[in-house]
């Protein structure tokens, strides 16, 4: 595959379809999870709130589904972190947004964000390394492309993770009440 495919050819039209199923797989998850964004991790879609962040990702899908290796290394992305938001986003819809986030803050006081942040370590390096190794043995545009959204999923995971510990508002009760 060329750097760059032409606007409008099929090659153009299956990656920006890719793209926008991804994209929207991602969206959806979000949607599933935190319908308010309370608990979105990307301050930048919490600011553009939905109307905004679906005007960003069909312009981002329109423009980069011109580009191959991003749009695939995008689509993989947006596929794992779909993945990663449909794992908790039942448990987020059934507590309610304020009572997930409660809940949370609640168990760092009291067990502390040193455990959290070593899990999150604990689940971000396996990733990478998996991310990094399609990489280093592929021998294609695709294999590889893919191999960095797997890496770059690693780092987005670890990195909002680190961010929500540091936004995330503290209870003032340690007591467990569920």
């Amino acid at each position: 595959m060329d750097a760059f495919v032409p606007f409008g050819s099929p090659d153009y039209l299956i990656l920006l379809g890719i793209l926008f199923l991804c994209r929207a797989a991602d969206f959806l998850s979000t949607w599933v999870g935190t319908p308010s964004l309370a608990m979105e991790g990307n301050p930048f879609v919490r600011k553009m709130g939905w109307k905004g962040s679906a005007a960003f990702n069909l312009l981002m899908c329109v423009l980069l589904a011109r580009w191959p290796f991003v749009a695939m290394v995008l689509s993989t992305t947006s596929l794992l972190v779909a993945s990663r938001n449909f794992q908790s986003a039942w448990l987020m819809r059934s507590m309610g947004e304020a009572g997930y986030m409660d809940l949370v803050g609640r168990m760092l006081m009291i067990r502390g964000t040193g455990l959290y942040l070593a899990c999150s370590f604990g689940q971000a390096v396996p990733v990478a390394l998996i991310g990094t190794a399609v990489m280093l043995f592929s021998e294609d545009l695709v294999p590889f492309a893919i191999g960095m959204g797997v890496l770059a999923y690693a780092f987005v995971v670890l990195f909002f993770s680190i961010l929500s510990v540091v936004r995330l508002p503290r209870p003032r009760s340690t007591r467990m009440e569920l």
